[in-house]
């Protein structure tokens, strides 16, 4: 038996899927050639034991096979104010580390300084999946801020959620 075609086209499905709010990170990895990094919102923990993650790469992506060929990454949080960031993070022919504070996490991958938190991992497993790769990994170190409130990526828009004590 065949899978039925789908009976809407791609616009209706992300317009679809937008209406789910995410949280915003920026993968990076240090390459042989500089740093790398990317914006994901396909970002999902996956088990506490052992600690686990994942993420969703595009195959088209230019960023992700510099991610996989370095084996580790950092996955950066990003908290209110990081529009900008995540702005430069998503576009494209642009220098994405420059003027962007960093610092090497316990895996050698950037970690960006001012991010609410962020996790080092390694490469535990891929999963092909339509037209991109789900990449597991496995984590090594942890860090986040207190009180920052996370930037929040819905209907096409940044927002945030207001901490409320």
């Amino acid at each position: 038996m065949t899978p039925a075609e789908a009976t809407f086209d791609t616009a209706a499905f992300r317009k679809v899927l937008g209406r789910f709010p995410t949280g915003v990170t920026i993968i990076t990895a240090g390459t042989s050639e500089g740093p790398v990094g990317m914006a994901v919102n396909s970002f999902a923990s996956v088990s506490l034991e052992p600690p686990l993650i994942l993420f969703c790469a595009a195959h088209s992506s230019t960023t992700w096979p510099g991610i996989r060929d370095a084996g580790a990454f950092s996955v950066n949080i990003l908290g209110r104010g990081d529009e900008a960031l995540c702005r430069r993070f998503a576009g494209k022919d642009v220098d994405r580390f420059a003027d962007v504070a960093h610092r090497h996490g316990a895996t050698g991958a950037p970690v960006l300084d001012g991010v609410a938190a962020h996790l080092d991992c390694r490469i535990e497993a891929l999963h092909e999946a339509g037209d991109h790769v789900i990449v597991v990994g496995r984590v090594e170190s942890i860090a986040a801020e207190d009180d920052v409130e996370p930037l929040v990526f819905h209907a096409g828009a940044y927002r945030w959620l207001h901490i409320d004590d």
